[in-house]
């Protein structure tokens, strides 16, 4: 089986270092903090001191980091030079095209091959290898690691060359957030009527306009859980950088500017705090209106378990 290193052992690729190792990789886990390279040995890696140490004769070199700035920093020559011939690196991480062109000619000059791979789900879906994989890159290069995304993975989605996989990722979260806002103020509106917010979300929930975010994931916050696994800083971040690729792409983004503002004002006012929600906290505060209801979630069996927006490390 291949030498694995793994960069980023927080909250998402903790879960990913044991699916490795059960899956039989040989994993070399790297981070920063003492505590989560322990975390990596009780998962059964090994955990050097370094990452070069980590990367040394690696044949692919996974990224499990917050943002870009972290990948930036990790993914040096010192690392690239240490794998082993025709290595490949895989971002997981939640990523820009623009950001990440420099490591990829950094890889290029190191003859180290590059696929993105950013994840969709939640440390439960690492856990259980139910992760959704964006992958953009060369159709050779993915069917050669398909089996090792595939310890991780379930739902692999070939979105096409480099740079594709983290648009289609920001995309998502930028409609899940588009979503969410639309839904509260949706919510927010019915109730200042007088409506029931019970029969109102059943009433969303089984019309037209219903969503993955209806279904699935407003009952949290009906019962007041904002939902803490992304920082509200990742997803200010996150919502810039989808708005300053359409303006460089020259596409219509107004709605898309008005979710950046709302998430740019919550972060204002809560600071960069844990919650997914924190964007929907700020309107009900505005409104003068907690959303809550006891309401159980609407199955759906054509969607199944709604995918929500992911931070791979705190």
């Amino acid at each position: 089986m291949s030498t694995i290193c793994l960069i980023g052992v927080g909250r998402m690729g903790e879960p990913l270092c044991a699916g490795l190792v059960r899956a039989g990789y040989r994993v070399r886990a790297y981070d920063v903090l003492a505590e989560r390279r322990e975390a990596a040995l009780s998962r059964g890696a090994r955990a050097p001191d370094s990452a070069a140490a980590a990367a040394a004769g690696a044949d692919v070199l996974l990224t499990v980091l917050p943002g870009p700035t972290e990948v930036a920093a990790a993914v040096d020559d010192a690392v690239l030079g240490a794998l082993a011939p025709r290595a490949t690196w895989i971002d997981m991480s939640s990523n820009t095209p623009a950001d990440a062109e420099p490591c990829w000619k950094r890889a290029a000059a190191h003859g180290v091959g590059v696929l993105e791979a950013p994840i969709g789900g939640s440390p439960a879906d690492a856990a259980a290898g139910r992760l959704r994989l964006y992958v953009g890159g060369e159709d050779a290069l993915l069917e050669r690691h398909r089996p090792l995304l595939s310890a991780v993975s379930d739902r692999i989605t070939h979105v096409g060359g480099p740079g594709t996989g983290y648009v289609a990722k920001l995309l998502v979260n930028l409609l899940w957030f588009g979503q969410a806002a639309a839904t509260a103020e949706a919510l927010l509106l019915g109730r200042r009527a007088g409506i029931d917010l019970g029969v109102l979300t059943e009433t969303l929930a089984a019309g037209p306009a219903s969503t993955a975010f209806i279904r699935h994931d407003l009952p949290a916050l009906l019962a007041g859980d904002y939902l803490t696994d992304f920082g509200l800083d990742r997803i200010h971040d996150q919502l810039t950088a989808v708005t300053a690729l359409a303006e460089r792409l020259d596409t219509p983004h107004g709605i898309t500017d008005t979710v950046r503002r709302l998430h740019g004002e919550a972060l204002e006012r809560y600071g960069p705090a844990d919650g997914e929600l924190l964007g929907v906290a700020l309107l009900e505060e505005k409104a003068g209106i907690l959303l809550r209801h006891p309401v159980a979630p609407v199955a759906n069996s054509r969607t199944g378990a709604a995918e929500r927006p992911t931070e791979n490390n705190p």
